[in-house]
């Protein structure tokens, strides 16, 4: 691999009292001798003058040198920790591209662990999701991945199904007494269990796609119910107009908000009527049915007693606690008020509950791993299928162990690295 001396912005940008540029290559001792003035001991911090090649003042830092193999990289690192302003910034990158280095690309810094081996994959895909991380949950499932859980058990999937594709060519070629006991059967065992786990993986994708990108929730209902009011009262703040006029709300409003640590996309929507007051309302109405139909939970919010049945992802809101009456199943509020919302919030925590159940299984999926797990399940039980084909038999294993290498990384085309590494931002 290429490791010509490239840099990044690894911190946020603008105005901040420290920003960390992040510098990558082979043989970067002298470049951090010249910055400190001195020979650098690794791993420690230095104050220094950071001045250009003229010899004018860039900036009062820190700089901090790692030495290859000891480095988030794998090869030499140089951090600089500079002031946080613009002009900073710029000045020294024109002075790193002076001195010979380049900006680096999308998720080179990461490229470069992988290929150095300190990272997989999974461990990417978990870095990618620590950095989009916007609530405490999505926080613990992206640790998961990047601390190393979901690549143990890759590898030992990916290692009982090459063990078992060799045993089973080997069936085609030594004689029975030089074979374990029973190892047919055996086989058949070992292959059903991990058909068998894998499954269970992957029936809880839907789980982990939430915890990931959030839980969609839409109000819905006849217009002036009191959908808006009771967003209004979820989100905090007067986010959507409220009004005695029917037909306010035209368009979708949307709000991101934490209920116990999980990211929900909170959406008020236009009121559901057959006759449209104009073709913009129209417009509304059916964006209204196609965020129902894409919803994990829908607050189906009524102003008298309903005998509708709710479905199984759907909450029934009374908004008019007075004259209620006790409805049987259906939570009567007040969102004028606040009366009630209580009840509310926690029925959306009863269902996030049942609807994220599963995010502690094995393993914890994205769609790049949902795929390539898939394809190994889908030759396991090709596998199981074939018998006492033992030909068959082996190179479906053997192609299940290629599909788990491949969301490794241990059998990656440039390609599916590409699509990982692309995740990541700048300085990563």
């Amino acid at each position: 691999m290429n490791n010509d001396t490239i840099f990044a912005l690894s911190s946020g940008r603008g105005k901040s009292g420290v920003a960390v540029i992040r510098i990558s290559g082979d043989n970067l001792g002298d470049m951090a001798a010249k910055f400190i003035g001195r020979t650098p001991m690794p791993r420690r911090a230095y104050f220094a003058n950071l001045a250009d090649n003229a010899g004018d003042l860039i900036d009062q830092c820190l700089i901090i040198y790692f030495a290859a193999p000891h480095s988030f990289t794998g090869t030499d690192v140089i951090e600089i920790q500079s002031h946080g302003a613009d002009a900073v910034i710029q000045k020294i990158f024109s002075y790193l591209m002076e001195n010979g280095a380049r900006m680096a690309m999308p998720g080179e810094f990461s490229r470069r662990a992988f290929y150095a081996g300190k990272m997989d994959l999974t461990d990417v895909d978990g870095l990618a999701a620590l950095l989009d991380a916007k609530t405490d949950m999505q926080r613990r499932w992206a640790l998961r991945s990047l601390s190393g859980g979901d690549s143990k058990k890759y590898q030992s999937w990916r290692g009982d199904m090459i063990d078992i594709s060799a045993y089973a060519a080997a069936i085609l070629d030594y004689d029975a007494d030089d074979l374990p006991a029973n190892i047919g059967e055996t086989l058949r065992v070992r292959t059903k269990k991990l058909h068998s786990e894998i499954s269970a993986a992957l029936s809880h994708f839907n789980a982990a796609r939430m915890v990931r990108g959030g839980i969609n929730i839409v109000l819905a209902g006849r217009p002036n119910v009191g959908k808006s009011s009771l967003f209004n009262q979820i989100v905090g703040a007067n986010r959507a107009i409220v009004s005695d006029i029917p037909g306010t709300t035209r368009d979708i409003i949307s709000a991101d908000i934490d209920i116990d640590g999980y990211l929900v996309h909170l959406m008020d929507t236009a009121g559901l009527r057959d006759a449209a007051a104009d073709e913009i309302e129209k417009i509304g109405i059916q964006k209204t049915r196609d965020e129902m139909n894409d919803a994990d939970i829908v607050l189906r919010v009524f102003d008298a007693p309903t005998d509708i049945t709710p479905h199984d992802n759907e909450i029934i809101v009374i908004n008019k606690s007075d004259l209620c009456g006790g409805a049987d199943g259906a939570l009567c509020i007040s969102a004028k008020t606040g009366d009630g919302i209580d009840m509310v919030m926690n029925a959306l925590r009863e269902k996030i509950k049942q609807l994220t159940d599963g995010t502690d299984t094995d393993v914890v999926l994205n769609v790049r791993t949902r795929e390539l797990l898939s394809d190994a399940n889908e030759n396991l039980a090709a596998a199981i299928a074939a018998g006492d084909n033992w030909d068959i038999f082996a190179e479906h294993t053997r192609r299940a162990a290629d599909a788990v290498g491949r969301i490794l990384g241990a059998i990656s085309a440039s390609d599916v690295m590409d699509a990982t590494f692309g995740q990541l931002c700048l300085g990563k």
